[in-house]
């Protein structure tokens, strides 16, 4: 049964290690060399019948959409060049999350990744870049599968969005709540997506929440809580990444109710 390939791609290196642990079984050895200086392989044997192998690679990417649309452009590339393209592609990594939305401690599994300040300023408030007739500023998710993985996680499912300047004042935060309806705000995701529009790959986002969206209160983040709730993250729906992941060439299998599909994340 062929291996699940899957790149997961993060700003910075803690949250690749993170995934990676919640990706690699309890009882295995340390993962071989990696195939880039920045990146992480772990490769999982299937979980049960029907379930395919996974080999993952995470990479570091770097902050920010420009950064993550580098890093994930240029992995698949190297891939399909190999022979290896990637099934699916995940920007991954800890966020804010949108108040009483997606508190701390949560998780947040994207349908849409939303470009929120990519645009133009007016005397009649922000045009996004798309209503100036310049691109898009949204993408969708692969959704059969985000559903899936956001229901075996006990995930609020909903936009996430891409900003370069990180919010930092309540009326923005309220702002970008109201307007796009969004659960978490993070700096990548749009990038990867753009980057994996080019390549046709399915794409995800998942990000666990470690402060609120608003005013910068270091003394209430909650980055090591929010990187553990990651590791659960990775470990949790690797029944459903096998399952649902359509295998090269094949229809993608019907996908079980969320009862007994997918394992529950570690306590």
């Amino acid at each position: 049964m062929s291996a699940v390939r899957l790149l997961v791609v993060t700003a910075v290196a803690a949250e690749r290690d993170a995934a990676a642990r919640g990706l690699r079984p309890a009882a295995a050895s340390p993962p071989p060399a990696p195939p880039g200086r920045d990146a992480i392989r772990v490769t999982r044997g299937g979980d049960g019948p029907g379930h395919r192998p996974v080999r993952a690679d995470l990479v570091a990417g770097g902050v920010g959409p420009a950064a993550s649309a580098a890093s994930t452009a240029t992995a698949p590339t190297a891939a399909a060049a190999r022979g290896e393209p990637y099934d699916l592609v995940v920007s991954a990594g800890i966020a804010g999350g949108f108040a009483p939305v997606a508190a701390p401690g949560s998780v947040v599994v994207a349908d849409r990744v939303i470009a929120a300040d990519l645009g133009a300023d007016s005397p009649d408030g922000f045009l996004p870049a798309d209503a100036l007739g310049f691109g898009t500023t949204e993408h969708t998710c692969a959704p059969r599968l985000a559903a899936a993985v956001a229901r075996g996680l006990g995930a609020v499912h909903a936009p996430v969005l891409t900003v370069s300047t990180a919010t930092g004042t309540a009326g923005r935060a309220a702002l970008l709540r109201e307007r796009h309806d969004a659960a978490a705000e993070a700096m990548e995701g749009f990038g990867a997506a753009e980057a994996t529009a080019g390549h046709g790959t399915p794409f995800l986002e998942i990000r666990t929440v470690s402060n609120a969206v608003g005013p910068r209160d270091r003394s209430a983040w909650r980055v090591p809580e929010a990187l553990a709730a990651l590791e659960d993250a990775f470990a949790a729906p690797h029944a459903v990444l096998t399952r649902c992941v359509p295998p090269p060439h094949g229809r993608p299998p019907e996908v079980r109710g969320s009862s007994g599909a997918v394992p529950s994340p570690r306590g």
